[in-house]
């Protein structure tokens, strides 16, 4: 038979296309290569599934992912987190947001998401077939007539659809494939870097404070004189260098195909001035007979105290009030403009996306059609779309497959 749309990817973009397609009325047939459905939705947010960030303004939504918001206005504007929040409900998927905006099924269960979908599609008539890799496209008067399957099998369709994911998490089945099967139909893929990974660094010394968090950091990151990213937010401290929230989520700038070096400066103490900051050393040094360690440590914790004298070197045990200016501003700069040198990527396995991906001038943000090939449509994180944590990266997944669905 001839499929009215072939969904290639069984994740999140993937599944709610193909719900869509079902559900008006058309054929439809999702291909997934793993064995089961879903395999990257099910582990994210830990097991519970962070399905989206509560930011109900779609413009507002739209400035966290940067460069793409001028293409995803459109998209929000008709499929935006009050709609995928209205999505599950209306689905008798309960949901709840927890303090930090962050949107969980509300059992914590990522297979209460899936559920969802593949109720959903049979009860629509929509055909899932897992296990079915595809191989190769057949191309006619440039159009996709055909795909064929490593078992030789050839599948045709008026319509298809790409939403493979990126190359994070390759256990998952996430290889890239569809980067290359885009280039050779004719698109243009962006440079590609994996991203919200932990920041890789030289500073030898950081080992140190493996382990030790702190939830309000200031990271900015820069090459040269350009400064390219600021984010605020909890880092913790690795065997190689850092990773947390703020971390992961300006790794998405690290793009070593554009920069050769990149340093990352850390203000620990971000809610106070330079002149408050030292106002307030020059307080603590002055009141009492402490070690200078102890005089820090009611500014940072103690760990990051000892060592920010340690690679100052200057004796933790003197007592503070014998800290000379010179000292003191050296501590001010540590604790104000703490250093890092960045010396590469993750590799994409602790990635929890792909950076890069199909160029958005080659897509129709109001149907999610290529402009290359006109049957054939993208959708998820093979689209050159990178968002930061806490949900945004599945928005953008549960609405480019809406909008691709719907068309």
């Amino acid at each position: 038979m001839k499929y009215d749309l072939v969904v290639i990817g069984g994740g999140p973009a993937g599944l709610m296309a193909t719900l869509q397609a079902a559900e008006k009325g058309r054929q439809v047939l999702l291909l997934e290569k793993n064995k089961r459905l879903g395999v990257k939705l099910l582990i994210s947010g830990g097991g519970r599934c962070n399905i989206t960030n509560d930011i109900p303004d779609y413009r507002v939504l739209a400035k966290s992912y940067g460069p793409a918001a001028k293409f995803l206005l459109p998209i929000f504007s008709r499929f935006g987190v009050s709609e995928i929040k209205e999505f599950f409900e209306n689905r008798k998927l309960a949901l709840k947001t927890e303090p930090d905006n962050k949107v969980f099924p509300e059992s914590n269960l990522a297979t209460d998401i899936l559920a969802v979908f593949v109720k959903g599609i049979t009860t629509a008539g929509g055909t899932i077939r897992t296990e079915c890799e595809v191989k190769d496209f057949i191309i006619q008067n440039n159009l996709i007539e055909k795909i064929i399957l490593h078992s030789g099998e050839e599948i045709s369709a008026t319509r298809f659809l790409i939403a493979t994911g990126g190359k994070s998490y390759s256990a998952t089945g996430s290889s890239g494939d569809a980067y290359r099967w885009l280039k050779q139909l004719g698109h243009t893929i962006t440079p590609l870097y994996p991203g919200l990974a932990p920041i890789l660094a030289n500073n030898q010394g950081l080992k140190e404070l493996e382990g030790l968090s702190l939830s309000a950091v200031r990271l900015k990151l820069a090459s040269g004189q350009k400064e390219i990213a600021i984010e605020d937010g909890p880092i913790i401290f690795t065997a190689s260098g850092l990773s947390g929230p703020a971390a992961l989520n300006i790794s998405r700038f690290l793009d070593f195909n554009q920069y050769q070096s990149f340093v990352l400066r850390l203000d620990f103490q971000p809610e106070l001035t330079l002149e408050d900051l030292d106002k307030l050393l020059i307080n603590l040094f002055a009141k009492d007979n402490k070690f200078v360690k102890n005089s820090l440590e009611e500014i940072v914790p103690a760990r990051l105290a000892v060592f920010i004298l340690k690679i100052l070197g200057i004796n933790e045990n003197i007592k503070a009030k014998i800290i000379t200016r010179v000292e003191r501003k050296k501590i001010l700069e540590s604790i104000k403009d703490f250093k890092v040198t960045i010396n590469n990527f993750s590799d994409y396995d602790k990635a929890m996306i792909t950076v890069g991906g199909l160029s958005l001038k080659e897509v129709d943000a109001k149907t999610m059609r290529s402009k290359i090939i006109s049957n054939l449509y993208l959708a998820g994180e093979v689209l050159d779309i990178a968002g930061p944590t806490g949900g945004f990266n599945l928005q953008i997944a549960w609405s480019t497959g809406f909008i691709a669905g719907n068309d």
